[in-house]
């Protein structure tokens, strides 16, 4: 049985790399870097990450997550029909065309093939291709699939707390009174790849290769199924890490509360009908409330007078080894008050080798940070800057 289960999580992973999702998902990637480098370059005339940033965000802690979801699915005995799985990726791919990728989450693609596969079976729909998947479903709901939905919910949040604040674009907008303000831009998709136990010899019968084993009367196969997460959020009225931070956190608490109306669904199946309602509106509510809640406050990115505000920081660069963070405010260089870019410019070419700077903190704290200079570091110390009206407008005509 040991050898058994080893092929089956074998045969598993190797499966991973002909599900389209899977390429989908590194293609979708590569395109928001892509799109986010081209903006910043536009706004800033460089760069912060790389092209291939996002594309380096996609696997790592999806990979942990979908490890420690298979164990505690395949555990529990967690089985999920083949026929959901397939509406799974077939709602993930039609979603995308939409090209708002906050609807790739996993409430939206789980929650739409849940009831895919309820009116399947209630009108007895045939599906070329797969019907064999399709005919195998009872005329019945499973609660089992609002209950990998809110384990999915629960894992994105997770995520969003994890990976969300990091590395957010910098990017300039007009204001209600025509000013160019800034803010901060989050796109990222995660993969969570994780093995579900399929009920019956569906697959089998589908694809007659794939293996079935039986676990006492029963009889499954395992398959390795790559989950698309997608997130969106704009942020302006405050730090894009403390707004990532809140976000993560409602999304957890609306999985966990899914979870537990889920659990109880698997005694009184049609519970299950509407706790995947409540999930849908219950996430769409939390991306709604957080909009509104940041569309009342000042903006965070924009002109002040006590100094420059910075607006984003140039990986590997002379302020990114000084420590200078986003949201913080340079009011001195080289002992010269600054108020524009301009000044601030100035002030550096009176010491090329060396400059010190006088930074008011996240925290309203002054402190000192300084650093020598060397041939071939960033000539504007690789900080970007919420520019003002005349200089922006400059810049792109």
């Amino acid at each position: 049985m040991v050898q058994l289960w080893l092929f089956e999580l074998l045969k598993g992973i190797g499966e991973l790399f002909l599900h389209p999702v899977f390429y989908y998902l590194i293609f979708l990637s590569g395109i928001l870097g892509v799109l986010r480098v081209r903006r910043e370059r536009k706004n800033f005339h460089t760069r912060t990450f790389d092209a291939y940033y996002e594309l380096r965000q996609l696997f790592p802690l999806g990979f942990i997550l979908g490890l420690a979801l298979s164990i505690v699915t395949v555990t529990a005995g967690l089985t999920v029909p083949f026929a959901a799985i397939l509406l799974i990726a077939v709602f993930t791919l039609l979603l995308s065309v939409t090209t708002n990728i906050r609807l790739m989450s996993p409430v939206y693609t789980v929650g739409a093939a849940f009831y895919g596969v309820i009116l399947i079976a209630e009108y007895d729909l045939n599906i070329p291709i797969f019907q064999a998947a399709f005919q195998a479903i009872d005329d019945k709901v499973y609660p089992t699939i609002v209950i990998l939905l809110a384990l999915l919910v629960i894992s994105e949040g997770i995520l969003i707390i994890k990976n969300g604040s990091k590395g957010s674009s910098p990017k300039l907008v007009k204001s209600r009174r025509g000013q160019n303000v800034g803010v901060h831009e989050v796109k990222r998709f995660w993969m969570l790849p994780m093995f579900l136990l399929i009920p019956g010899d569906v697959l089998n019968l589908s694809v007659e290769w794939w293996p079935v084993f039986p676990i006492g009367a029963e009889s499954y196969s395992l398959i390795f199924v790559p989950f698309a997460v997608g997130f969106n959020q704009q942020i302006q009225g405050m730090l894009p890490k403390q707004s990532v931070q809140i976000h993560g956190r409602r999304v957890i608490a609306l999985g966990c509360l899914t979870l537990i109306l889920a659990v109880i669904g698997y005694w009184y199946p049609i519970i299950s009908i509407g706790v995947a309602a409540l999930a849908i509106i219950g996430r769409e509510m939390i991306s709604l409330m957080l909009r509104l809640k940041d569309d009342n406050l000042p903006f965070y990115f924009s002109k002040k007078n006590n100094g420059l505000m910075i607006i984003g920081i140039i990986p590997e660069s002379p302020a990114d080894k000084m420590g200078l963070q986003v949201g913080e405010l340079i009011s001195k260089v080289n002992g010269v008050t600054v108020r524009d870019e301009q000044v601030f410019y100035e002030a550096l070419q009176k010491n090329r080798a060396h400059c010190k700077l006088e930074v008011l903190d996240t925290n309203g704290e002054i402190r000192f940070v300084q650093r020598a200079l060397y041939e071939g570091d960033h000539y504007e110390l690789g900080i970007l800057f919420a520019q003002e009206q005349r200089k922006f407008d400059e810049r792109i005509g």
